[in-house]
Parts: C-alpha cells; sequence; structure tokens
C-alpha cells in the first residue's frame, strides 16, 4: 500500500472541515432556517433573489445559480473583475474588493429592486465592496442575508470608512465560524499554515440555505421553482417549463 493513502495531513484536513460542519449544523441552523423563510418570502411575494460574492467567496453564490436541484430563481449579482481568477492579473479583484462606490454603482445599472433578496457571501466582511453592498442594497428596499466569519469582526479592522463589517448591515447573519487566515493546517517545517476550508463550509450553508427555503414553500402549500438536470431524462423539459413560468425573475438566461 502506498505511504500516501495513510497520509496524516489528509485524515486531519477532512476531521478539520466535518468539525466545521458540525460546529455551523448545531450553532447556526437556525439562522439558516431564518435565512430560508426570507428566500421564501421573496419567492412567494414575486421578488427575485440573488447572490453575491468576490473572489473565492464567488464559488459559493455561483453554486446556487442554474444549478440541478437549486432553486430557479437564484441570479448572480456579478461585479466585472472580482467574481473569479480569471481576470488577469488575478490581484485585481482583490484591490476591487476595497474600492468605495463601486457597489452603488453595481446596484444601480443591476435588475435589483426593493422586495428582492441579496444574499452577500464574504470570509471577511471587512472589505468595501461588500460592506457597501449591503448598505445600499438595504436603501434601496432588498432584504439582506450575510454569510460571513464574524471572528473576523473580533479580530481584525473594518477596511470601510464606516469601520463596521458586513455583518453590521444585514436582515440575517450566518457566521460559518472560519477562523482568521482561513487556514486548518499546520507543520513543522512549512512557514505557513495551509489547508482553507471556508469553500467546503459556505458552500454547504449556501445549499442547506436553499433546503431550508424549499420546506417553507412546501409548508406554505406552494411548489418552490425548482430545477432538474439537463443529464436526465425529462430534464431539459421541465426546466423550459420552469422558465418559461418564471422567465421574468431569471436573469442568466438574458
Amino acid at each position: 500500500m502506498s505511504s500516501k493513502s495513510e497520509s496524516k495531513l489528509v485524515g486531519r484536513y477532512f476531521d478539520a472541515a466535518i468539525g466545521l460542519l458540525q460546529r455551523v449544523r448545531d450553532e447556526e441552523s437556525g439562522h439558516v432556517a431564518e435565512a430560508g423563510t426570507v428566500l421564501a418570502d421573496a419567492v412567494e411575494g414575486g421578488g427575485r433573489l440573488f447572490a453575491f460574492g468576490a473572489g473565492h467567496s464567488s464559488l459559493a453564490a455561483q453554486d446556487v445559480v442554474y444549478r440541478a436541484g437549486g432553486l430557479a430563481l437564484m441570479n448572480l449579482l456579478a461585479v466585472p473583475g472580482v467574481v473569479g481568477v480569471d481576470v488577469m492579473p488575478a490581484t485585481l479583484g482583490s484591490a476591487l474588493e476595497r474600492v468605495d462606490g463601486l457597489a452603488g454603482a453595481v446596484l444601480d445599472s443591476s435588475p435589483a429592486r426593493s422586495g428582492d433578496v441579496l444574499v452577500i457571501i464574504s470570509l471577511s466582511g471587512r472589505n468595501s465592496l461588500p460592506v457597501e453592498m449591503a448598505m445600499n442594497a438595504r436603501a434601496l428596499g432588498l432584504r439582506v442575508i450575510g454569510v460571513t466569519s464574524v471572528a473576523y469582526a473580533t479580530e481584525t479592522r473594518s477596511r470601510h470608512t464606516s469601520g463596521t463589517f458586513l455583518k453590521d448591515h444585514c436582515d440575517v447573519v450566518i457566521d460559518s465560524k472560519i477562523a482568521v487566515g482561513d487556514a486548518e493546517l499546520a507543520v513543522d517545517g512549512v512557514d505557513a499554515p495551509f489547508g482553507p476550508a471556508s469553500s467546503v463550509v459556505t458552500n454547504a450553508l449556501m445549499q442547506a440555505m436553499m433546503a431550508a427555503a424549499v420546506e417553507e414553500l412546501v409548508a406554505r402549500g406552494k411548489q418552490p421553482p425548482l430545477l432538474r438536470s439537463a443529464n436526465v431524462d425529462g430534464g431539459h423539459d421541465w426546466n423550459g417549463r420552469v422558465f418559461e413560468e418564471y422567465g421574468d425573475r431569471i436573469f442568466y438566461r438574458r
């Protein structure tokens, strides 16, 4: 048997990730359910759903958009240059997160309006972009759900002029419990910690939130607008019917 199959670091990483997932399940399930109710309110009331994240936080936002088994009404609120590492240089995205005023310009040119919901994902919640995104969204009449690590608000300084964090401008806050630095592993001989787990935890929180919204809609006697995989028989036709019924609230097909 290869020695690699007995790697202690592999086991330690999985243990750390499982531990974080268990912790958010135990400590954040109520907030996740609350967020699901906010989403269900918008779905039932004719509102639209948006998700935003910058850098690697965008992965969790993208994971709930146009997703088999997901809510068809989830739309990505994209900010050019900060969605991923496909821009050159990749460090541009980090720089744009600190630009004041960018969030307002994005929201003003977006289809978001009063009565909609915006889920903002930011691990640190300290940069200008997520803070101003939440502030401006609420000023426009949107309800804001924040998925962030509250630890940053006590162990770091805000980079926004207000001195506030994302968590300070949300209707619902879900704490990912990720430690400052987002690195679960450290070993002798390696100068920097490694093994980030924020994507694992945040993606799980987002999918749990979608499940909570479905549960709430069903409890109200409403059929959730869910997508099916296009790779199963009948999936393409199913999705076509959903797109036709909810086309005015879906923006990733335009």
